[in-house]
């Protein structure tokens, strides 16, 4: 990790982590996503397999065409609740000026989770530094056609797990109450 990243608690940095839905137009800078991509890979792996590999997007109008398709395929099969989130101005990325991708290529039965303890690091390393994130699993059928892959250059053996938008906040995400953990058992 570079040293730009100021340390906190993690239980606060936990605490402090929201699904932001509202950006500042610019991107992400390179070596800010960089340190996000670092933080990515010092997830845990089993078998030690870092089935991961990531795409970063910042073309606004790439990621107007991801958004449009996303809204395309969610179509087919949303519930009628996504009504607002399917009209034909709604960007799915929320104008957020960097997509992060997170790949899996398919090695063993925990890529899928793998893949989704790198995105938690990520999301967390972006909230530590002040910036926001959300993922966006509207867009995963889109980002795993044939069609986007090679507009973004991905092998067809790689799928798309974990899609992540991150940017500057353009407003405050405010806290939402959280359930009690509901325990199953706890046997002594």
């Amino acid at each position: 990790m570079r040293k730009s990243i100021a340390p906190t608690h993690t239980l606060d940095t936990i605490a402090a982590l929201r699904a932001v839905r509202a950006y500042a137009p610019q991107p992400v800078h390179p070596d800010t996503v960089r340190d996000l991509l670092d933080a990515a890979v010092h997830a845990p792996s089993a078998m030690d397999e870092e089935p991961w590999s990531f795409a970063i997007v910042q073309d606004r109008a790439l990621l107007r065409q991801l958004s449009d398709r996303s809204k395309e395929l969610v179509r087919q099969t949303a519930p009628p609740v996504w009504g607002g989130h399917l009209q034909p101005d709604f960007n799915v990325f929320y104008d957020a000026g960097t997509l992060i991708v997170i790949y899996g290529k398919p090695m063993g039965p925990f890529v899928v989770a793998d893949c989704w303890l790198a995105a938690e690091n990520l999301m967390l390393a972006a909230c530590a530094t002040g910036l926001g994130s959300c993922i966006i699993g509207s867009s995963v059928a889109a980002l795993n056609t044939p069609e986007m892959k090679a507009k973004l250059g991905i092998l067809s053996e790689f799928n798309a797990v974990a899609p992540i938008i991150v940017g500057v906040p353009s407003e405050e995400t405010a806290a939402t109450s959280r359930k009690e953990p509901l325990i199953l058992a706890w046997k002594k």
